[in-house]
């Protein structure tokens, strides 16, 4: 684990790969931060193998939030993973208007619409982290048979719910906006929504199965 600062940001890397086992740890340290709530910690931002923690300078100085970092990391020896016993199940209708890059996916790979679907289905995924547009959702690993590169040209307007595969990752479009991932499908249910006090119903570290509607 290394710790960097900039300004009043505390930058914790964990790896520089995207693993599984990488990111869980970097969410029960996020979950240990927040249960020790110290009074000058403002925010902390998990992503794929860093977590980003904002403090107050006014309440602690650079060496007293390095010390408590260290202390935290250091309570998580032995960390395990998280299990989650229950995937968060969600209805997605692939092909056709809803899933526009099909057709492309089915060129690369070379598996059928039936396949992909069976495939794409068949896997739990983790969620690594939300981003890049609000309620991006970023899970993996997908399977190896439907790793995929980005679109060459990406779309000025991808509508919200839209599952997505790049590479050996799937994600769902939180909002309509641009996008490079070649959507395959989109959800029949609204996984965000900015009105609730809690936007998206999946949050980092949860675990998400789709499953196929007509």
């Amino acid at each position: 684990m290394k710790i960097k600062f900039q300004s009043n940001v505390a930058y914790i890397e964990f790896c520089n790969e995207i693993s599984l086992e990488c990111n869980q740890l970097v969410h029960a340290m996020d979950k240990a931060l927040s249960e020790e709530s110290p009074d000058w910690l403002i925010e902390s931002i998990p992503s794929y193998s860093t977590l980003a923690v904002e403090f107050d300078p006014r309440l602690a100085t650079k060496k007293t939030v390095e010390k408590k970092l260290l202390l935290l990391h250091s309570s998580l020896a032995g960390f395990k993973g998280r299990q989650e016993l229950h995937p968060i199940r969600l209805p997605v209708m692939y092909g056709g208007e809803n899933g526009p890059d099909i057709d492309s996916v089915s060129s690369i790979t070379g598996l059928s619409y039936k396949e992909i679907i069976a495939i794409h289905t068949g896997r739990v995924y983790t969620c690594y982290m939300l981003g890049f547009t609000p309620g991006f959702v970023y899970l993996g690993d997908l399977d190896p048979l439907l790793a995929v590169p980005r679109l060459d040209t990406p779309r000025l307007n991808v509508p919200e719910g839209s599952v997505a595969i790049a590479a050996r990752q799937t994600g769902i479009y939180g909002i309509a906006g641009p996008g490079g991932w070649r959507v395959i499908g989109r959800l029949q249910i609204k996984h965000f929504d900015l009105k609730k006090s809690q936007p998206s119903m999946i949050r980092p570290g949860d675990k998400v199965a789709f499953y196929e509607v007509k």
